[in-house]
């Protein structure tokens, strides 16, 4: 019997659709998965491209914008692309665990110095600041005695979740005094008085995320003295080297005292906001040992850390990196490129304050003025930014921190005005 191709279809079609709807859903563990809270400042992202109020103002991200509200390529990282694209040799084989070791040594140069010994820093190329954080926390947890981390308060909202999921105990110094909008030193060196000798304290190497808030340099010798005399291990955090003040050989004082100090420190450096390279992924992990065979054990641990969990790191961000340092014409321009960008958040700064005070507002902004780095910490308190957000489609994170970058001549005039409606006859203080 010959059946024609369309009699075929439809068979097989009826029967499977038949076989198909007789099958009841199966029950599986997925349906007892609960549904995960939304990422705090990425859902606030998420909530600012649904808003559909052309006067919407996005303050919440931390990512460099141009004058024009647009995400800005530099043009030295252009040109290394440029050059990148006509090189042969350049390749896109699997970087080693490590990453690119010429990559690793400029990296380590442009935060340790020209003249640092890397003969006994260890160092990876990670995914990022959040990755050498989460490798190195996961290193802690293996190899380190006492398993606690001191964390200040406040601090980049990741920190805690990456540390805790690495196996570390998390807590927290005091570090932001909420009634001044200034550091709270006295309140800090208690905390770190009372952590147990061996413990870890991370510190922001600078332009403090969220608060802007630094130590002065003698305030640095004195946490230093007193980290040293209680024996702790330092975690620093650097994602704003050079774009916290434009000066990049600045920035790096506190890493490199410390270093100067004899602290044997360990070190998660990004170059997603200097660099522009957010989504590159492009940072490093290294440890500060005290010889070459101590540095060659240390690696041999960190790379069994990777290994199982990402192999290798991704090469176009690290290349581009290691293009732009390597040339000098280009570093020249990256130098400048990068203290134009911090110059320009200094600028919204100090326009800020001014358009506040235009809009009647009586409240003491100094703080903002005297802060550094991409990120504000206002003093508005939880229910100023809900409103914020409800009446102006202002998006900011909770705590009152906003981005300097998301401003512009454009639309902080509109900011301040809002700013001022919502702590008009109210106290300015963070709340805890």
């Amino acid at each position: 019997m010959k059946y024609s191709f369309a009699s075929l279809f439809f068979f097989f079609a009826t029967t499977t659709t038949s076989a198909f709807s007789m099958t009841a859903p199966k029950q599986t563990y997925l349906a007892d998965i609960p549904l995960g809270a939304p990422d705090a400042i990425l859902g606030i992202a998420e909530n600012f491209k649904k808003c559909t109020d052309p006067n919407k103002v996005n303050v919440c991200i931390g990512a460099y914008r141009d004058e024009n509200g647009k995400p800005w390529i530099l043009p030295s990282v252009r040109a290394a692309e440029k050059i990148m694209m006509d090189d042969e040799n350049e390749n896109k084989e699997y970087a080693s665990i490590a990453g690119d070791a010429a990559y690793v040594e400029q990296a380590i140069k442009f935060a340790y110095g020209q003249d640092c010994d890397l003969s006994v820093i260890a160092a990876v190329q990670t995914l990022s600041g959040t990755g050498a954080c989460r490798i190195g926390g996961e290193f802690l947890s293996k190899f380190f005695p006492v398993k606690k981390i001191y964390i200040p308060d406040p601090t980049w909202g990741n920190h805690i979740a990456i540390f805790q999921e690495a196996g570390m105990e998390v807590v927290r110094y005091r570090y932001y005094n909420r009634a001044t909008n200034g550091l709270d030193l006295e309140g800090m060196l208690e905390d770190i008085t009372n952590a147990p000798d061996g413990a870890v304290v991370l510190l922001h190497a600078c332009a403090h995320n969220p608060t802007g808030c630094d130590p002065t340099k003698e305030q640095w010798k004195t946490i230093s003295d007193l980290i040293k005399k209680k024996n702790l291990q330092v975690f620093f955090d650097s994602a704003y080297q050079g774009f916290a003040s434009g000066d990049a050989e600045a920035d790096a004082f506190a890493l490199r005292y410390f270093v100067e100090e004899g602290h044997n420190v360990m070190l998660a450096q990004s170059f997603a906001k200097n660099f522009g390279l957010y989504g590159e992924r492009c940072g490093t992990l290294s440890f500060v040992t005290n010889d070459a065979d101590e540095k060659e054990r240390v690696l041999s641990q960190v790379k069994k850390i990777i290994r199982p969990m990402y192999s290798s790191p991704p090469i176009h961000g690290s290349s581009i990196v290691r293009t732009v340092l390597t040339d000098e014409q280009l570093t020249k321009q990256y130098y400048e490129e990068c203290a134009f960008m911090a110059n320009r958040i200094g600028s919204m700064r100090k326009l800020l304050v001014d358009e506040l005070k235009k809009a009647g507002s009586t409240h003491d902004w100094s703080h903002i003025t005297s802060q550094i780095g991409m990120f504000a910490y206002t003093g508005m308190n939880s229910d100023m930014c809900d409103e914020l957000t409800s009446k102006s489609s202002i998006f900011l994170t909770r705590d009152g921190r906003i981005s300097l970058a998301g401003l512009n001549e454009n639309n902080v005039s509109y900011v301040a005005k809002a700013i001022h409606a919502v702590t008009d006859g109210k106290p300015i203080t963070t709340e805890a």
